[in-house]
């Protein structure tokens, strides 16, 4: 039986419940007040929007670069893993920019899925946090946007460096090494999805006040260096 005590405070949580922003807006807190905005997307878990613009954008950028820009890393790429270009590649740039956009899109959904996933299952099964797999789905479709949206404001750096996966990342701070397994993995430490990364950690905490952001990023940067340490070892190395 609930008290009339127990039931205030059940309303009175509800009243203070932060109300959920309108899309716009949410775009805009992911970056300037991903706090405010994690804490509105614990109570009000939704995604759907937010995966859709991400989409878009990836779709967005992928289509606007170049066939010759593709032709170029692929050629790059298999000067690399020593290997010569396929005799009449004359269409090949266009194969892969179609290629790129298709998967591109279909990859960024089912990406954001599992990193949902694990993110649920490492917080919520794991580590014992409250939360739902919508919750993590919310604040990572939202976090996401971050390095979305960055990659989309790098297409002319993209364009003009010839390298569709030109990123800001911290292999460009270290630029000295030589070419290997180091800088690789420094590379694929891309700084917007750092970012976005730290978003998922704030989430963390708005779904479970016990969890502290500090503890969550801790997590999630262990979580995404692992995932770097793995992708350099099959990835080639970006131009």
């Amino acid at each position: 039986m609930t008290t009339d005590d127990e039931s205030g405070i059940e309303a009175g949580s509800a009243e203070s419940a932060p109300a959920l922003p309108s899309f716009p807006r949410r775009v805009i807190q992911v970056f300037f007040s991903p706090g405010d905005l994690t804490a509105a997307l614990a109570k009000n878990p939704a995604w759907a929007a937010a995966l859709i613009l991400g989409a878009v954008l990836v779709l967005g950028q992928t289509a606007l670069i170049p066939a010759e820009v593709w032709e170029t890393m692929f050629r790059e790429t298999m000067l690399q893993q020593g290997r010569e270009m396929p005799a009449g590649f004359g269409a090949g740039g266009t194969f892969m920019r179609i290629s790129a956009v298709v998967g591109g899109g279909i990859g960024y959904v089912a990406m954001t899925l599992l990193f949902a996933g694990i993110t649920t299952l490492v917080f919520a099964f794991v580590l014992g946090d409250e939360g739902k797999f919508r919750q993590y789905l919310s604040i990572l479709a939202h976090a996401w946007l971050i390095p979305a949206v960055v990659g989309f404001a790098l297409l002319p750096l993209k364009i003009s460096q010839e390298n569709p996966q030109f990123t800001l990342n911290l292999g460009s701070f270290f630029f000295f090494l030589p070419k290997g397994y180091l800088l690789k993995v420094l590379t694929m430490l891309d700084l917007s999805q750092a970012w976005a990364w730290l978003v998922l950690a704030q989430g963390a905490h708005a779904i479970d006040p016990r969890r502290s952001f500090g503890s969550a990023a801790t997590v999630l940067m262990v979580l995404f260096l692992a995932l770097a340490l793995l992708l350099a070892i099959w990835v080639p190395m970006p131009g």
